[in-house]
């Protein structure tokens, strides 16, 4: 019987925006301020997309760089998926742009929506088309662009996001490097927690919802952070549990960089040391479903991640959604 394959990542990349806001720069804009911020989030800056640029214009930046690093031309593509809740427009998906953009007229395109764990989901979902021989190179992106749906009257969330995007190809693997396993899970009974209640088909864009803000993201803070620590955790020993792996064996974690305490948080419940843990929220901010890949290929081309080496990706957003991926490179 033919052993059904097993893929991994085979390259990596990112873009970030060149506009940096800088908490003194919000100073400015909102009543907060530099410590505040930092002792909160432990964010420090954020980068912000300029105008007449667009989501996929970062998405496919981020992906040529991924197919340049894992050797891949964009005619090789059989598959887009971009995780994004901040897209060029509802119609048509922000993937069909890049499609357009790169070139890759032979791969399918499509957007997929589980907020800061969208580019797990991807992730899953490419090992999963592979493991099931319809697909062999798969680009997986996570793209936002959620400084235009952040309120900046609103001090408690808009102090929090910023734009950037990562990819990573992903191909069939023919040794011990690989996605080892994929753990998903949602709790839909939560969404109020964390949400944009305008321009959908519940609230589609009329004077009155722009006057009420539904537009801008809402988020109870608190409530979030309790959920986001526990769930995380369980994906972790849940990822774990499957690859046979205590925690200790891991040689690195990437958690979603949404907050420094949410992350050192995770760590003291995983008995992590610090220098497992790679953090750049302090430079980035929340950059939803882009934070994972933007450290993953970061902490690959600076030596924090070498070949061989394992290591737990960790997720959550609205929805709420929550995921986990134990990966070797």
């Amino acid at each position: 019987m033919t052993e059904i394959p097993q893929s991994k990542i085979a390259g990596t990349g990112k873009a970030v925006p060149s506009k940096v806001l800088t908490n003194h720069d919000l100073e400015k804009i909102v009543d907060t301020s530099d410590q505040w911020i930092r002792e909160r989030t432990g964010i420090e800056r954020r980068h912000i997309l300029e105008e007449g640029r667009t989501n996929s214009d970062l998405a496919s930046e981020a992906a040529r760089s991924a197919l340049v690093d894992a050797g891949v031309k964009h005619e090789e593509l059989d598959c887009i998926i971009c995780a994004t809740i901040s897209g060029d427009s509802p119609l048509p998906a922000t993937a069909c742009h890049v499609q357009a953009k790169l070139g890759a007229k032979q791969a399918i395109a499509f957007d997929i929506s589980a907020a800061c764990s969208g580019f797990l989901y991807g992730l899953s979902l490419a090992d999963s088309l592979i493991r099931s021989k319809r697909h062999n190179r798969i680009l997986v992106i996570g793209s936002e662009v959620l400084s235009r749906f952040a309120d900046w009257k609103d001090r408690a969330t808009c102090v929090l996001f910023g734009d950037g995007a990562g990819a990573a190809v992903v191909v069939p693997s023919d040794g011990r490097a690989g996605i080892l396993t994929t753990y998903l899970r949602s709790d839909g009974n939560l969404a109020h927690l964390l949400h944009t209640p305008g321009g959908g088909a519940t609230f589609p864009a009329t004077h009155e919802t722009v006057d009420q803000r539904l537009h801008f993201i809402r988020m109870e803070g608190r409530e979030v952070f309790k959920h986001a620590v526990r769930t995380m955790v369980d994906a972790a020993r849940n990822s774990l549990k499957q690859a046979k792996l205590r925690p200790e064996e891991i040689d690195f974690l990437i958690p979603h960089q949404a907050n420094i305490r949410i992350i050192d948080a995770i760590g003291e419940r995983l008995h992590l040391p610090r220098e497992k843990i790679i953090v750049n929220v302090n430079e980035y901010g929340n950059t939803s479903a882009a934070s994972i890949p933007i450290a993953m290929d970061e902490a690959r081309r600076d030596g924090r991640i070498r070949e061989g080496s394992t290591g737990l990706l960790i997720a959550f957003g609205g929805g709420f959604t929550w995921a986990s991926s134990v990966v070797r490179f």
